[in-house]
């Protein structure tokens, strides 16, 4: 726990500079009005007074500025430094109570969860019932589930709303957007923990809401990706698609797009799975420029699990397709070898000997050429291969053995 010193305690104890001794000693001494004896010092006039309190508030200002731009810039330290500067002053309350709050802050940015939970549980002992009350049991419950604590987020969300029920009329704004990112603070702690229903009822509470402040294609996106995991395919299928009409330019497209095709599988409608893959993974490369990884890896992915699903089903046509397009996303051998080998084993099933053959001797024919930068992986997949081209070349010459026995006439022995 970060111990702060008390207010009183806090006050500098500046020493008189000798300099300054030594010129009130020099002074000359002021007769005070209507007295025959001098006074020792002039009154102090209100004017200076006025103007040391603005320097020291000119100058809180400025130190707070200084911390604040600091958490900006990730200089956790210096907002650090700057936030203790103002809590170890004779500052006013408010300001202590900002730079308590926004120290706490700092440290959960910084990732210092402990110190950070110690931050503001001295704020709510010292200002207990204060009016950034709500929002303080929110940063809490977001450093409880940073840490693990999920039983404790909880907590703390819900009191998030217990707590801002007793806030004015006047504050009604700022206690809607407190309780509304409570909801979805609660909800995503569910999602997180595993319990997939109750997130997904929190959710589709969330999407009846009109609050402009929600984040509604977030709060779709992750109503899918939950009703996917509770194997509601119809509802998850049809969410789905109402995002991609809505927000077929979000960051979210390729991961919901996934979801779409593994519903949409799961319904057992396979034509539309496969459409919804096939246009994903022939997606406009002028689209896919803003995040090519991200792009990548959801094609590469959803391909790759679609494929493989049809391909165990026995649907060998489909799987060939869809492993054939994913061959042109990526042409590293670390991408090549292996989707390349599934091609040319789905160019057997389907019997087509010739494909597969020549499949497999590109893999063959690649493999040596990686040198000492091949991995054991890629060179079980160029292994497989070369045993793979042997057996079917082996199988040609047993059969084109054989061909002329059996297209040979049989002898009449009846004549003989």
């Amino acid at each position: 726990m970060i111990r702060l010193p008390k207010l009183r305690q806090l006050r500098r104890q500046t020493a008189i500079p000798v300099v300054a001794v030594f010129f009130a000693l020099t002074l000359p001494l002021v007769a005070a009005p209507g007295s025959n004896g001098p006074a020792l010092l002039p009154e102090v006039s209100p004017v200076n007074t006025n103007a040391v309190a603005d320097k020291k508030t000119e100058r809180n200002n400025l130190v707070l500025s200084n911390a604040r731009f600091a958490v900006n810039t990730r200089d956790y330290r210096a907002a650090e430094k700057n936030f203790l500067l103002l809590l170890a002053e004779d500052v006013p309350d408010d300001l202590q109570k900002t730079a308590l709050f926004e120290l706490g802050v700092s440290l959960q940015l910084e990732n210092d969860l402990p110190r950070a939970q110690s931050v503001f549980t001295q704020y709510l002992q010292r200002w207990a019932g204060e009016t950034r009350s709500p929002e303080i049991y929110l940063h809490q419950g977001q450093v409880f589930r940073a840490m693990g604590l999920n039983q404790l987020a909880l907590a703390k969300f819900y009191s998030v709303m217990t707590t801002a029920l007793a806030i004015k009329n006047e504050q009604l704004p700022y206690f809607k957007r407190l309780v509304l990112q409570a909801q979805v603070e609660i909800a995503e702690t569910h999602y997180l923990v595993g319990k997939y229903a109750e997130a997904a009822e929190y959710y589709g509470r969330l999407l009846k809401q009109d609050d402009p402040a929600l984040d509604r294609g977030q709060i779709q996106f992750r109503l899918i990706r939950a009703l996917v995991l509770l194997a509601k395919f119809d509802e998850a299928a049809t969410q789905a698609q109402d995002f991609l009409s809505h927000r077929a330019s979000s960051p979210e497209e390729p991961e919901v797009r996934y979801h779409l095709a593994q519903a949409l599988k799961g319904l057992n409608r396979n034509n539309e799975a496969l459409q919804q893959v096939m246009i994903f993974l022939k997606e406009e490369r002028e689209k896919t420029k803003t995040q090519p990884e991200v792009w990548t890896y959801w094609q590469q992915r959803i391909g790759n699990e679609i494929g493989n699903q049809l391909y165990q089903e026995g649907d060998y046509v489909k799987a060939l397709e869809v492993y054939v397009t994913l061959a042109k996303l990526d042409f590293s051998p670390a991408w090549q070898l292996p989707v390349n080998y599934q091609v040319a084993v789905t160019y057997e099933k389907l019997l087509q000997s010739s494909n597969a053959i020549a499949t497999y001797r590109t893999i063959t024919n690649a493999a040596p050429l990686l040198g000492t930068n091949v991995t054991p992986g890629l060179k079980a997949v160029a292994d497989m291969a070369q045993w793979r081209l042997d057996h079917l070349q082996w199988q040609n010459r047993t059969e084109e053995f054989y061909q002329p026995l059996k297209t040979a006439p049989t002898p009449n022995l009846s004549q003989q």
